[in-house]
C-alpha cells in the first residue's frame, strides 16, 4: 500500500506539472494579450507605451522564462497579481472558492440524494409503470442542457412569482445562503442525478442476476436484505466512479450556471479573466481545478478498496 501511495503521488505530481505547461503555453498562444486589449479598447496604440506595459508585466520575456518565474513562485505560494485589478491573485480568487465549492457540493448532494435511491427503485421495480416513469425522467435530465433548464427556472420565477432568484448581495445567514444556492444547485444536479440514476439501475440489474443473489433468496433472505445489502453493496462501485467524476466536473463546470444566476464563483470569474487575458488569474484558477480533479480521482481509487475488500493495492 505504501509503494502504491508513493507511485500515485508522483503520478499526480507529474500530471499537475504537465497541466501547468499546457495551461501556460495555450494561454500564450491565444491571439492578443492584456496590453493589446487595453490599448485597443482605448482606441489608439502607442507602441512605446505598449512595449513598456508588456515589459512591466514580463510579457516580453521568452515563454520558458515566464513559465519558470510563474511556477517557481507558485510552489512557494505566491500567486502573483491580477493584471486587471492589480490586487494579489489570492485576494481575488480566495473569496470565490467557497462559493463555488458550496454550490458544487449542494448540486452533488442533490444528484446523489435523488439519483441513487431512484436508480435502486427503478431496478427493483423493473418494467413496472414506476420504472417507466423514472426512466423518462432520467432521459429528460440527460436531454435538457443545464443552462437551458436554468433559464426556464428563471422565466418561471419571473412569470409566476414576480421575482428573479439571482445572486445580488451576499446572504446574511446560512438559511438565506441555502435558499440562494438551492435553485442553481438543483438545475445543475438534475443532469448528474439522471446519470447516477441510470448507472445505478443498470448496475443493480446486473448484480441482481448473479448466482449469489439467487442463493441468498433461496436461503430465505428478505427482499430488502437482498436488494439493499447484498445487491446495492456490490452495485455501488461503478456508481462511485461516476459520482467522483461528477464532483470533479462540477468544480470547473459551473461556468454557465454561475453566469446565468450571477453567482460570483470561480467558474464565472474564470470566464471574465480569460476574456481580459488576465494570465495570473486564469493560470491559478485552472491549476486549482486541476488539483481538485486529481485529488478526487485519488480519493475515488482509495474508496474502491474500502467498498470492495477484494481490491488490494499491492506494495
Amino acid at each position: 500500500m505504501t509503494s502504491y501511495l508513493v507511485r500515485r503521488f508522483f503520478l499526480m505530481l507529474l500530471t499537475l506539472v504537465g497541466m501547468s505547461i499546457v495551461i501556460f503555453v495555450l494561454l500564450r498562444l491565444m491571439p492578443g494579450n492584456i496590453a493589446d486589449i487595453m490599448f485597443d479598447s482605448a482606441g489608439f496604440v502607442d507602441p512605446a507605451e505598449k512595449a513598456a506595459l508588456e515589459k512591466e508585466l514580463g510579457l516580453d520575456l521568452p515563454i520558458p522564462v515566464q513559465y519558470w518565474e510563474w511556477i517557481s513562485a507558485l510552489v512557494v505560494g505566491d500567486l502573483g497579481f491580477s493584471y486587471v485589478s492589480e490586487m494579489p491573485a489570492i485576494d481575488e480568487i480566495g473569496p470565490r472558492i467557497p462559493i463555488t465549492v458550496k454550490l458544487a457540493l449542494m448540486a452533488l448532494g442533490f444528484s446523489v440524494l435523488f439519483g441513487l435511491p431512484l436508480g435502486v427503485i427503478s431496478a427493483v421495480r423493473q418494467d413496472t409503470p414506476l420504472d417507466y416513469v423514472l426512466r423518462v425522467i432520467s432521459l429528460s435530465g440527460l436531454s435538457l442542457p443545464s443552462f437551458w433548464l436554468a433559464l426556464l427556472i428563471l422565466m418561471a420565477f419571473v412569470t409566476y412569482l414576480g421575482e428573479i432568484p439571482i445572486y445580488t448581495d451576499p446572504p446574511d445567514n446560512l438559511w438565506d445562503e441555502l435558499l440562494l444556492y438551492t435553485i442553481p444547485a438543483a438545475a445543475v444536479g438534475f443532469r448528474a442525478s439522471a446519470i447516477i440514476m441510470r448507472l445505478t439501475r443498470s448496475s443493480m440489474l446486473e448484480v441482481l442476476r448473479q448466482d449469489y443473489i439467487r442463493t441468498a433468496r433461496s436461503k430465505g433472505a428478505t427482499d430488502n436484505s437482498v436488494n439493499y445489502y447484498h445487491a446495492l453493496k456490490n452495485a455501488v462501485l461503478p456508481v462511485t466512479t461516476i459520482i467522483g467524476f461528477e464532483a470533479a466536473f462540477l468544480i470547473g463546470g459551473l461556468i454557465i450556471t454561475e453566469t446565468v444566476f450571477n453567482i460570483p464563483g470561480v467558474a464565472h470569474f474564470l470566464v471574465e479573466a480569460i476574456l481580459m487575458r488576465d494570465y495570473p488569474i486564469v493560470q491559478n484558477l485552472v491549476m486549482f481545478i486541476a488539483v481538485v480533479v486529481v485529488l478526487i480521482n485519488f480519493i475515488v481509487d482509495l474508496l474502491y478498496a474500502v467498498l470492495d475488500p477484494r481490491i488490494k493495492y499491492a506494495d
